[in-house]
């Protein structure tokens, strides 16, 4: 049985409720989906080249076994349109079947998992051109993805999985999203009226774009999401992909992210794209940052969840690993679930078949 669960059971005997009306562990497991610590599957059904035996080789049971031994409690799973459906919209028997696969070593592991329609064909969050927003075949390709995984997926339980729409939607008007919203949660309630549905804010997931947001009424089967990757430098420091990838100077946190006298070293035009690096960030900044996503938490009564945040490993120890802890301990004392990215990616817990012992550490301690 997980050690979750254990515990749990053993916290509903101490409190003196009769052992005949304690849920069996299946039970408890499936009846309602509670998540707090996580971790993202990223690069296998997603952003990633992996086919046939490199795919299902990249993430097997074993590992399910060993992020639940972590006591982790669940797993986010992201998934591309272009591994789950070929370009005329028929689905991918064997991309299908690996998920099903993940999902039953959940089942039998008793790890929750949140499936997240990661990138669509016509929406790539880091992409110019997102005909999603204005073309309607790509809206209902987007809906119709939705109908297919809730045919797929609704067999298991809602105390089990979870969806989430749609991963950092990138819209230049927040009423597009909101539209988009509305109708994909509608397409899914058809058939599932108590299915948990994760929706993230607009401009990648951002907590400071919130207060744009709107979710449909009445609905308390809802999970509010946001991204943190604040601030760039800190969490994305060298990182290749990036605007600010040629910094190599000295990097802060706590305190001033980058000082005054190594941004004045720095030529132009390199200077004015690294001014906003000049910021203090603390943890404080970090409560003050996440306060529109618990604003409106509270406002509508749904649970936030943080399903992504990391640090890229290039950023240096006691600054990569204190902004860790500082951010965990925020998402906590809030009562924020949380998944990092990502197990292992570039910013994973394993990185390169090696554990990361102090960031694990840093993200299990006390659990």
């Amino acid at each position: 049985m997980n050690m979750h669960l254990i515990h749990l059971l053993i916290l509903l005997l101490m409190a003196g409720v009769p052992y005949s009306q304690v849920p069996s562990p299946k039970d408890a497991y499936q009846e309602e989906f509670f998540i707090k610590r996580g971790t993202n599957i990223s690069h296998w059904l997603s952003q990633s080249k992996r086919r046939g035996a490199d795919r299902r080789e990249f993430f097997q049971e074993e590992d399910v076994a060993f992020l639940a031994g972590l006591w982790f409690d669940h797993i986010r799973i992201p998934i591309d349109e272009e591994q789950m459906w070929d370009e005329n919209g028929k689905k991918e028997q064997e991309a299908f079947a690996l998920l099903h696969e993940a999902l039953g070593w959940c089942e039998k592991h008793e790890l929750k998992a949140v499936v997240d329609l990661h990138i669509l064909r016509s929406h790539h969050f880091n992409e110019g051109d997102k005909p999603l927003w204005t073309d309607p075949a790509a809206q209902e390709r987007f809906y119709q993805c939705w109908r297919d995984l809730s045919e797929e997926l609704g067999k298991y339980p809602v105390g089990m999985v979870a969806y989430e729409l749609m991963n950092e939607p990138v819209a230049e008007d927040p009423a597009d999203w909101n539209r988009l919203v509305a109708k994909a949660t509608a397409v899914i309630r058809e058939n599932e009226p108590e299915r948990k549905i994760v929706i993230g804010s607009n401009m990648w997931q951002k907590a400071d774009t919130f207060d744009d947001l709107r979710v449909p009424e009445n609905d308390p089967h809802i999970i509010l999401s946001f991204h943190m990757y604040e601030p760039m430098l800190v969490t994305h420091y060298k990182a290749s992909w990036t605007g600010i990838k040629d910094y190599a100077g000295p990097v802060n946190y706590p305190g001033v992210i980058i000082k005054d006298e190594d941004w004045q070293s720095l030529d132009e035009p390199f200077r004015t794209v690294m001014e906003n690096q000049k910021r203090f960030y603390d943890k404080a900044t970090i409560r003050k940052h996440f306060e529109k996503p618990i604003r409106l938490s509270k406002e509508l009564g749904l649970p936030l969840y943080c399903g992504e945040w990391g640090a890229y490993p290039t950023t240096p120890e006691d600054v990569r690993y204190q902004w860790y802890q500082d951010v965990k301990d925020v998402l906590e004392e809030n009562g924020i679930a949380w998944a990092t990215w990502d197990y292992k990616g570039g910013f994973g817990i394993i990185r390169n078949g090696q554990k990361d012992e102090k960031l694990i550490d840093v993200l299990l301690a006390n659990f």
